[in-house]
């Protein structure tokens, strides 16, 4: 039999905090942008994502926008710097502990966030976690565009992610008997589709379809 999906969101669910929000909050302490300006848009955008309302094209190039001009040696180093200063503290140890309890089932743990590669994937290395599904970014002569490549990994289009990665494996992998670890009101497309959604420390709307379709509850909160 193939090993089942434990599938988890990555902000507000393993992390205590959203790592994209921390991004621009870091590159504001770092000077490299006006603080003001960015610290009002980096939160409108944070709004309307919890509204279910994010463009997320515009968020990314925003997000980027200030390391465009970098190398890929030169973003490594900020990021380095980033996670030291603002993930970290965002770690929480209920969350590595349902991590590895999934892990020791044998379960194939991925982590699926709308949240850009270049943010992600050196947390979720952090974390253990091999297989990531991230808002995957385009690159030119090795450096950011600002621009997404593919489908973003964002409501529908985490779904829509899944399904190419699992359709990509030779195991067969399913959201048939998947479960599904978040916080967020846009992940109730996938939330829909596994065959155990949980939700996490969730927001105000997933708390209400929760309670109405029974789903687990939990908080991974110190």
């Amino acid at each position: 039999m193939p090993a089942r999906l434990a599938l988890f969101d990555l902000d507000n669910t393993l992390l205590a905090g959203d790592s994209d929000h921390a991004w621009g909050e870091f590159l504001i302490a770092e000077k490299l942008v006006d603080g003001e300006a960015h610290r009002a848009r980096n939160d409108q955008f944070y709004a309307d994502y919890e509204k279910g309302e994010l463009d997320i094209h515009a968020y990314v190039k925003f997000t980027l926008d200030p390391i465009l001009a970098c190398t890929a040696t030169e973003r490594k180093r900020l990021h380095d710097k980033f996670m030291q200063l603002s993930v970290l503290p965002m770690m929480q140890e209920k969350a590595k502990a349902l991590l590895g309890k999934h892990q020791r089932q044998g379960d194939r743990c991925l982590i699926i966030t709308a949240t850009n590669a270049f943010i992600t994937t050196p947390i979720a290395h952090f974390l253990g976690v091999d297989t990531l599904l991230a808002t995957e970014l385009e690159t030119l002569d090795g450096r950011l565009t600002g621009k997404i490549a593919g489908t973003p990994c964002y409501q529908e289009g985490k779904v829509s992610r899944l399904q190419e990665w699992i359709a990509a494996q030779e195991t067969g992998f399913s959201m048939s008997d998947a479960c599904f670890y978040s916080d967020s009101i846009n992940d109730l497309p996938l939330l829909e589709r596994v065959a155990d959604p949980v939700a996490v420390d969730p927001d105000e709307r997933l708390a209400e379809v929760a309670r109405e379709r029974n789903w687990p509850c939990i908080s991974l909160r110190s």
